[in-house]
């Protein structure tokens, strides 16, 4: 009993500590989805424990840890009111812990509807496998995403089929989960831009391409993207009350 309290303990530990380093890099957002975990499973080792002063120091720390979450919750939702929220991420070459989850996971609310993917390069087949996990995620989230729009560049050629038919696949896939893809092609587009129905807009410099290829499949971060080295490139996120939907494609599919 005494080993999986101290494991309850360790993991709760973890989480917080994690929570704590990124509010002090301003990342809030996600700060705060830690520090509401991290709470969640301190308050599970307080309801284990019998040790009395130990159960005082989890009361007080657990206190503290919400008054922190509150505040951030209260200035978040302030920026956001006031259309001032800005959050920039710097992802260094060859640095890891940037999966989709991490990136994109605190934004996806039970209010996420609806999705528009701007993205050039979703054309190869490493390309729409990467929007494919982004996919997955949205689905196994706690949001009700009923539509996913993507514009993207076409391929040229043979290769112009194959990217149709990876892409209708997952379109198939998708409805079996009550998810329409809607896929249109521009000639034009440039910009890489992910726009959620709840008003966040999170900014790639290289899209949904930021990771890196494992020499083999055999190697730690073929799996676990929180472990595969990424690209360097910049993550700016951004939140507006009054989302601009419109897309840019020439072509639909």
């Amino acid at each position: 009993m005494m080993s999986k309290l101290a494991g309850m303990e360790s993991s709760a530990t973890s989480v917080l500590r994690r929570a704590v380093e990124l509010d002090g890099t301003a990342r809030l957002p996600e700060a705060l989805v830690c520090y509401q975990e991290g709470i969640q499973l301190l308050l599970d080792v307080l309801k284990a424990t019998t040790d009395e002063a130990k159960k005082t120091r989890y009361r007080e720390r657990i206190r503290e840890y919400m008054d922190r979450a509150e505040e951030i919750k209260k200035h978040v939702q302030l920026e956001k009111e006031a259309g001032k929220y800005h959050e920039q991420i710097h992802i260094a070459a060859g640095s890891v812990g940037y999966s989709y989850d991490r990136l994109f996971r605190p934004y996806m609310d039970k209010t996420l509807a609806e999705v528009w993917v701007d993205d050039p390069y979703i054309r190869s087949k490493h390309q729409i496998m990467n929007f494919l996990r982004f996919c997955e995620l949205l689905v196994k989230s706690d949001c009700q995403v009923q539509r996913i729009h993507l514009t993207t560049g076409e391929e040229e050629g043979p290769r112009l089929e194959e990217q149709q038919g990876r892409l209708r696949e997952l379109r198939e896939s998708l409805n079996k989960y009550g998810v329409t893809l809607d896929v249109q092609y521009s000639s034009t587009l440039h910009d890489r831009e992910i726009r959620f129905s709840n008003g966040w807009i999170i900014k790639i410099g290289r899209g949904l391409d930021i990771f890196k290829p494992t020499k083999s499949p055999f190697q730690i971060g073929f799996c676990d993207y929180d472990l595969r080295e990424c690209h360097e490139t910049t993550v700016d996120i951004f939140h507006n009350k009054h989302l601009k939907t419109a897309t840019h494609g020439d072509v639909s599919s």
